[in-house]
């Protein structure tokens, strides 16, 4: 049986919003939103995997907090898992395989067009959202 590799996801908050991330590249992804993160490295847990690409992606430091419960297929041989996460110190910008980022207040979460395989996650974080305080 195929190996099955994990990409992570932040749905990262900061008083009170979700971080969304448009793609860059490829071309089939360029101009639809995601939440930011990338593949697990060998030897690294979902958490490491996230603080890393965070750090390389949007140049910030951020702390996982806890995963949304479910996985969803990407391409074949890859599922995404999403991990909820804070800005611990940083401001987001973007460096890699984004051209842009937006802050979403809970209720504005659907004014951009997320990614097929992220919308799951998306709505699961916007429910988390809307319990946080602002």
């Amino acid at each position: 049986m195929a190996t099955v590799r994990v990409v992570v996801g932040g749905a990262v908050f900061d008083r009170g919003r979700l971080l969304a991330a448009r793609r860059s590249a490829p071309p089939e992804l360029a101009g639809r939103w995601e939440l930011p993160g990338g593949k697990l490295e060998p030897g690294e847990t979902p958490q490491e995997a996230l603080v890393r690409e965070l750090r390389e992606e949007l140049g910030i430091e951020a702390e996982p907090l806890e995963r949304i419960a479910g996985e969803w297929p990407l391409k074949p041989g890859y599922v995404l898992q999403v991990w909820t996460a804070r800005v611990l110190s940083g401001e987001a910008r973007p460096l890699e395989d984004h051209d842009e980022l937006r802050w979403l207040a809970p209720g504005r979460v659907d004014e951009v067009d997320w990614l097929d395989q992220d919308r799951p996650a998306v709505a699961a974080a916007a429910r988390l959202l809307e319990k946080l305080p602002r």
